[in-house]
Formats: structure tokens, sequence, C-alpha cells
């Protein structure tokens, strides 16, 4: 076993292999960048290493550096995590030339799954079902749009390099074939550096399966599928293990054509087969299709760690030092069911955009695994992922592993960016998924409900403005011997105003008006209002937030700024998050209409479409294309009405 490894991370994952190495009695050595100085993965290492800028480019993915790093540190292997250099071919065989060990698949193994054409045509040779398409090397628009024709519509454009849904869109009609296909080769060369791109024939009713395998460079075998059909924009949310009404004869079957799959590259350590699955009529055994490779370990890994109880990064250390698979097929163990909800910073209402900020609050609840690279603190970067953490929960059923996701994301606490809690939590109990309904267009479909905003009851209402007028007076403020004084708070909830009367009637008694009723508090062994429980809270920078399901966040309006007008005025176009502006498609003079698309801004490898709010003229641009902006910067102003 190797005495010291580093880790080429950061985040969540590189804090997930600090533990296990920390458990086995190995040093780990963190490398970090400019924007990750005083990062939790830095703290968890025994040593550090600073690497570079805060641009990937300039840091995760100068490989040179990072190999540079372990050889000072006298580390003995590098475990690249997910992401970065993670799948990268050439790193492998720098690593190895370099004298030290890849945790991970072999170079080979990367190359021959690393471009989807080529992986597909290797599988097919391999027994493994594929799913019809073009897979052929030429990218001549008229090409592609000739085989997507012959595949028949609706079809999905791939990048052939690609992961994580970027570069990829689906088509529904000719018509518009040659823009989506323009745009996914523009973000399949953003992200990848390789625009080339395959078709294939979408599924109807999909749902994502894959199956977790592991080989030892000879052997290999499988620790059963994992469900990742909850997906937006092709991004997972909610991962599962065992999917849900899976039979032994498919099991059976998935697992097997997995195994073919990593035993024809000779694979070695952890990694995925991702399969396309119809759900139209149930789980058949004839009914999947090989999607891709995955050559390094998963996000989700923890659903399958739970449901076996193994240790995957474990596996790979000791298979990485050269020992056999450290299990038999026959002895996987298979208990109980999983689930892992990715938290992510992003506005869920302005369309899942990724947010950034300072985490001034964060706590979570001991009922669940979680996995986070950030603590109360730290900062949500615009450079990297905006993942918060992984909330995991097991149990014996599915039924009660999904109550427990429940409990475990209403327990959950965070202050000082936006977040997917609450859409997380509206998934956790949606109808058709607690029944196991599921497919990779669930979200999509149902989108309008899982994003409502259920208005806060009159308790939690009074909750707030409770603990408005708290911020501001002691408990005593208000109390007199003849009559309680009633003291005005005006709240802003969700965009709205809401003005409250507050009347202390007692040191541990109070009287709200507001939404039209009287609420009553009263503090026994503990606050509550019209008899129900107090939500845990958190009071900071004049805004009061109430955690749980029916959640409020409510800022305290000073009566002396809410006449402020908005210094960006209606005239302008602003970027709703930080990255670079990829694409300025107006110029001043021009004429718009509502819904045009204007500009198109990069974050986070991903495009994202800024359109025009109402029919307007642009009068001025007001940044050039490629450069780097951060949220709420003005981009467009248009005209004024008496222009």
């Amino acid at each position: 076993m190797f005495d010291r490894i580093l880790i080429a991370n950061r985040g969540e994952i590189a804090c997930r292999v600090i533990d296990t190495a920390k458990a086995m009695g190995v040093s780990t050595v963190a490398v970090y960048s400019d924007a990750d100085r005083t990062a939790r993965h830095v703290a968890m290492a025994d040593l550090a290493v600073h690497i570079g800028g805060a641009a990937p480019a300039d840091s995760y993915l100068n490989g040179d550096r990072v190999i540079a790093a372990a050889r000072e540190t006298g580390a003995q292997a590098i475990h690249p995590g997910y992401g970065f250099l993670s799948e990268n071919p050439e790193f492998v065989e720098a690593v190895e030339a370099a004298g030290l060990v890849f945790i991970g698949p072999s170079a080979g193994a990367i190359r021959a799954m690393g471009l989807k054409d080529a992986a597909k045509a290797l599988m097919q040779d391999a027994g493994v079902p594929v799913v019809p398409g073009y897979h052929g090397d030429t990218q001549d628009p008229d090409h592609l749009s000739a085989a997507a024709d012959g595949i028949g519509y609706p079809v999905l454009i791939k990048a052939v390099a690609g992961g994580g849904g970027k570069g990829m869109r689906r088509v529904d009609d000719a018509a518009d074939f040659a823009d989506q296909l323009a745009a996914a080769q523009r973000e399949a060369q953003s992200a990848f550096g390789n625009p080339a791109v395959l078709i294939e024939k979408y599924i109807e009713q999909p749902r994502h399966i894959e199956v977790q395998v592991f080989g030892d460079g000879t052997d290999a075998i499988h620790l059963y599928e994992r469900d990742c059909s909850l997906q937006r924009r092709h991004q997972k949310v909610i991962e599962e293990a065992p999917a849900p009404g899976m039979t032994a004869d498919m099991r059976a079957a998935m697992g097997e054509a997995a195994v073919r799959a990593a035993k024809a590259i000779g694979y070695a350590g952890a990694g995925t087969v991702e399969f396309i699955v119809d759900g139209a009529n149930g789980l058949r055994p004839d009914g999947f299709w090989f999607m891709e490779m995955n050559t390094r370990l998963q996000v989700e890994h923890p659903v399958t760690e739970a449901i076996t109880g193994l240790d995957l990064v474990a596996w790979q250390l000791r298979v990485a030092a050269g020992e056999p698979l450290p299990m038999r097929q026959q002895d996987v163990p298979l208990t109980g069911h999983a689930f892992e909800a990715r938290l992510y910073a992003e506005d869920v209402p302005a369309g899942f955009l990724p947010a950034t900020g300072t985490l001034s609050h964060l706590s979570f609840p001991a009922t669940a695994r979680i996995d986070s690279g950030v603590r109360a603190g730290d900062a949500i970067s615009p450079f990297y992922d905006p993942m918060i953490a992984k909330v995991v929960t097991h149990g014996p059923t599915r039924a009660v592993a999904l109550k427990k996701l429940a409990a475990a994301l209403d327990a959950t606490e965070v202050v000082g960016c936006v977040t997917n809690l609450s859409f997380l939590g509206a998934l956790a109990r949606h109808e058709g998924f607690t029944r196991g309904e599921v497919d990779t267009g669930l979200i999509a479909r149902d989108l309008d409900a899982l994003t409502a905003v259920t208005p806060p009851s009159p308790a939690r209402l009074a909750q707030a403005a409770l603990a408005a007028t708290d911020t501001e007076t002691d408990a005593l403020t208000g109390f007199t011997l003849w009559a309680p004084l009633w003291r005005t708070v005006t709240l802003e909830i969700d965009g709205q105003e809401i003005t409250a009367r507050v009347a202390r009637t007692g040191p541990d008694e109070a009287e709200i008006e507001v939404a039209g009723t009287t609420v009553t508090a009263r503090n026994a062994a503990g606050w509550t209002f019209d008899e129900a429980p107090a939500a845990a809270s958190h009071i900071e920078g004049g805004t009061v937030t109430l955690f749980g399901p029916d959640g409020v966040s409510a800022r305290i309006l000073d009566p002396l700024d809410r006449a402020a007008a908005d210094a960006s005025g209606s005239d302008i176009i602003e970027a709703p998050m930080p990255g670079m502006l990829a694409r300025m498609l107006v110029a001043a003079g021009d004429s718009v209409t509502a819904g045009q698309k204007l500009a198109v801004l990069e974050a986070m490898k991903m495009e994202h479409a800024l359109t025009a709010p109402r029919d307007a003229v642009v009068a001025e641009v007001l940044v050039p294309e490629g450069t780097q902006i951060e949220a709420h910067a003005p981009l467009i102003r248009f005209a004024g009405d008496d222009a």
C-alpha cells in the first residue's frame, strides 16, 4: 500500500478521498489554486501545494504542475477524483513517465472510451447493445443532417468527448437541426476542446440506469446498478440504488453487459457503464443500450457504497497498489435502498442559473451522509462547479430511504447564496417519483409544480416578523404595565412587501397581526405560533431565514430606503451570473422583439442565452464579446420610451 498520495482535485471529492486515505493510514497531499487557499480540502490534507491561478486551466488542469507537486512532496501515486484530469490519457502517461502510479485505469482504456463514437463501435464488437445512430468521423453539417433524417426525429446531438450534459442538444424537427448543431459544437469546443458530435435516436420515455464496475486489469465485476433518471438539462439531480422496478433478469443482463465492456478494454479501477433504457413497458432485458463509459469514480458513487457497505475509494487504492479484486461477484452484498441529492448554489426560479456567494451559515442533519467540500464562511466561486454538498440517505426499503431523504433536506440549513434546496425537497415528495415512476423527462414535465412557490403561512410570517423586531429591540421592548405597544415591521418576501404589527404582551408572549389574521406567539419549551412549533432560523445582515419545507427568507425593509430606485433601470439588460460573454447577437440601432436572443453567456462550461424581456430598440452595447463579467454587470442598454 502507498505511504502518501496526492489528490489532483478539489471540493467534495478531494475531501472524500482524504477521508478514506486517512482511515487506511495513507498520508495525503492536496493541491490548490488561488481561489482555494483556505478551502476545506486544503485544511484536511497532511500537506498542500499551491499550483496556480483560479481558472482551472491555470491550476487543476495543469498536469505538469500537479506531477511536480507530487514529486516535491514524496507522493507515490495520484488520485484524480472526477472531472479535471481524471479522464485525460496524456496525463496518465505523464504520471507513469514520472515514476508515479495513476489511481485509475490505463491511458489505453481511457482512450478506448473517451470518444463516444469509437466507444460505441468497440462495444458493438464486444456484444454490448448500442443505440441506433451515426457515430462516424464526417462532421459536415449536411452529412450530419442527412444522418439525422435517416435515424428519424427526435434525435440527440452529443459531443463525442462530452459529459455532464455539455455539448448535448435534443432536436425534434429538421428545421431546427442546423442551429442546434452549431450550438452543440460551440459548447463542445469550449468544454472539451473538441467540437465533434455524434447523432443518436432519442428514446421517448428514457431511463438512465448505470452499472458500477470494478476491474483489476485482468478480471472485472459489477456492484449493481444506479438509477440516474431524475435529470434536468441532462445533468443528474437525484440518484438512487438499486433502480426501482429492477428485475433479476434485467439486472443480470445489464451487469453482464457492463462487465463485458470493462473486460474488453482491460479495465482497472472504478468505472461506470451508462445505459439508456426504454421505460415505456417496464424493464426488459432487450430494452437497454450502451451510452458511454465513465472511466473514473462517479459523483453518485455513495449510493452504491450505501447498499453494498463497501468503500470504493479504498478499493481504488488497493487495486492501484497491485492487489487483485477484493471480492468475487457472488459475494457482493446488496442491502436496502439509497438516495443521493445534489445540493447546488443555483437560482431555480431564474432557470437553474449557477450562483455564487459566501456561505454565512451551513448546517446538515446527523441523519444523513454528507459529502461536502465547503464549510460555513466559505465562498462558492464562479470558477468551479457550484455544488455545496451531496445528501445521502439509506434505508431498508425505497420508501423509508426516500422519507429519510426528504427529512434530511428539510433539516439542511444554508444561508449566503440561493440554492436548489426547496426544489430537491419538492422532488423527494413528488407523487410519481415516490411511486418509482421515473424517467429523464419527469422534471421537465412537472417543472412548474416542482418550482411553484407556496405562500408562507401566517404562523411563518408571524415568526419572521417577531424575529425582525427582536433584531432591533430587546425582549421587553413594547411591554408596559397597562397595554402592549404595537410596532410595525415591513418584510420583503419573494419580491412582495408584507407589513406586520407586533405587540409584546409579556417576556414570553406576543401577538402578531399579519396576512389579515392575528397569531399568538408563546415561549414555553420553545416558541410556538398558534401552537405550531417555530422553525429553525438564522438572522444576519437584515435578513431573517426560516428553514424547513415551508421556509421563508425575509428581508427587513428600512422605511427610509424603500423609495430608492433600482440603479440599473428597466432599460438595462444585466448578466444574471458571472461568466464570459461568448457572443453578442445585437448591435446599436437593432430593433428586437420580446423573447429574441440578445447574447450568449458562458458560465461553468455551459451556454446561457439572454433574451429580450420586451420589444425594444438597442441603444448601446456596453460589453464586447470575450469579456469576463461579474453578476449583474450591465450588458445592453435599450432606448427609452422617449428616445
